[in-house]
């Protein structure tokens, strides 16, 4: 008799699933480039579906475009345990963040089906849309119209930089679904992700009990000066958005620096004309904030506030600049946290707590059911690079956790 304490995933299948999906979208250095919402992300969307719909299971898509797979359980009356991630990556990403998340929830799903063993509440696997926010910004934007954050329309008119819209993007590959975000019930989620991060990997620890989400602000910033030729504009009649948007760069760093643990980052830059002997006359470029502690994400915004204003004047510079996402800190619920500890000691897998610096989908789904976290090390702390790796065997260390945590969350619904 197959039981919940001696379900086994598969650890070449899952590997082997990881190396073939990461060839939609590969990069020559080994990575992947995967945008939301563009023909790669349909084809591998497609393959996903295809996938779920291989093991019998009911795939729906909602309004901007979230895929939902359920497995029946025993029990038709209770909510599906959820375990998902998100298929889309950073321009220049790797082969694990996020999409480990999806298919080392498909590996469960594979497990529970092969062994034939039925859960008590139906298992859900998700994949949920525009997590990155490199293309439509803000990031987690799917997730965060489901958990009501942000409305449908608020998504739809997201701009990536060329001007074309998400709800215009999501149309044209075809994942617009009928059914209201929001609207799909969940009992619990579930999120494998690499860390992203040096910890795990310096200590010698193979899985992270993810205990919550640091908050972060994104804000975007226009610098307008005046174009001009090089040669013939004296230094002091210059106003050269470049420079005044230099001063602000050097502020985010110095901002963060004085708060630790806290970081600031200038990640985006687009400099106008772009020109080597016209003055820059135009600098948009983005802000992200990042601390444990939303009263310090407070203060840190406060000063760079005062710091345009600094700028502006000393400058002569017009500086715009907006806040365009807040997420605030999260605390996972207690009893899915106890239930991804309880998934590692079960393999008896050297784990610790963790809290995660990057956002994910489950930051936003814990506003809306009980959530949590389990990361495993990334290589050297490397993520948002072609270089991302993460091994086979914590891999599989991961999806084991995984399907150990949904299996001790689902005891609770036994009849």
């Amino acid at each position: 008799m197959t039981t919940s304490t001696n379900l086994s995933i598969d650890p070449q299948r899952l590997w082997d699933t990881l190396m073939e999906t990461a060839k939609i979208g590969g990069t020559e250095k080994g990575g992947v480039r995967r945008l939301t919402l563009t023909d790669l992300d349909r084809q591998v969307r497609d393959w996903f579906k295809a996938a779920c719909e291989g093991l019998g299971c009911t795939v729906t898509v909602d309004e901007v475009g979230n895929m939902f797979a359920v497995r029946p359980g025993k029990r038709d009356d209770v909510a599906p345990i959820a375990m998902g991630s998100h298929l889309d990556t950073q321009p220049t990403g790797g082969k694990f963040d996020g999409i480990l998340g999806v298919l080392g929830g498909l590996e469960a799903l594979r497990t529970l089906v092969d062994l034939g063993y039925d859960t008590n509440a139906p298992v859900m696997l998700v994949n949920w849309t525009n997590e990155e926010g490199s293309r439509f910004a803000p990031a987690m934007l799917g997730s965060g119209v489901f958990a009501g954050v942000f409305d449908r329309a608020y998504a739809d008119a997201r701009e990536d930089r060329q001007g074309e819209t998400f709800g215009a993007a999501l149309d044209a590959i075809g994942y617009r679904g009928e059914v209201k975000a929001g609207a799909v019930p969940m009992s619990a989620m579930f999120e494998l992700h690499i860390e992203q991060g040096p910890i795990l990997e310096a200590e010698g620890k193979t899985i992270g009990i993810v205990k919550g989400v640091q908050g972060m602000r994104w804000y975007d910033v226009t610098v307008t000066g005046k174009e001009a030729h090089t040669g013939s504009t004296p230094m002091m009649l210059r106003k050269n958005a470049l420079l005044g948007a230099a001063k602000l760069f050097e502020a985010v760093d110095r901002i963060a620096k004085v708060r630790l643990p806290a970081v600031g980052t200038v990640g985006l830059v687009e400099v106008k004309p772009n020109s080597r002997n016209v003055i820059p006359g135009e600098v948009f470029f983005s802000v992200d904030f990042r601390n444990p502690d939303a009263a310090v994400l407070e203060e840190m915004e406060a000063e760079f506030g005062r710091t345009v204003t600094a700028v502006a004047a000393e400058t002569g510079l017009e500086i715009v600049w907006k806040r365009i996402w807040d997420s605030p800190p999260v605390v996972f619920d207690a009893d899915c946290v106890a239930s991804v500890a309880e998934g590692a000691a079960t393999v008896g897998l050297p784990a610790r707590e963790i809290v995660s610096g990057p956002g994910h989908d489950a930051a936003y789904i814990a506003r809306v059911c009980p959530t949590s976290m389990i990361f495993v090390p990334c290589k050297d702390g490397i993520s948002h690079n072609e270089a991302e790796d993460t091994s086979f065997d914590e891999c599989a260390a991961g999806a084991q956790v995984l399907l150990n945590a949904v299996l001790a969350y689902d005891r609770r619904f036994a009849r």
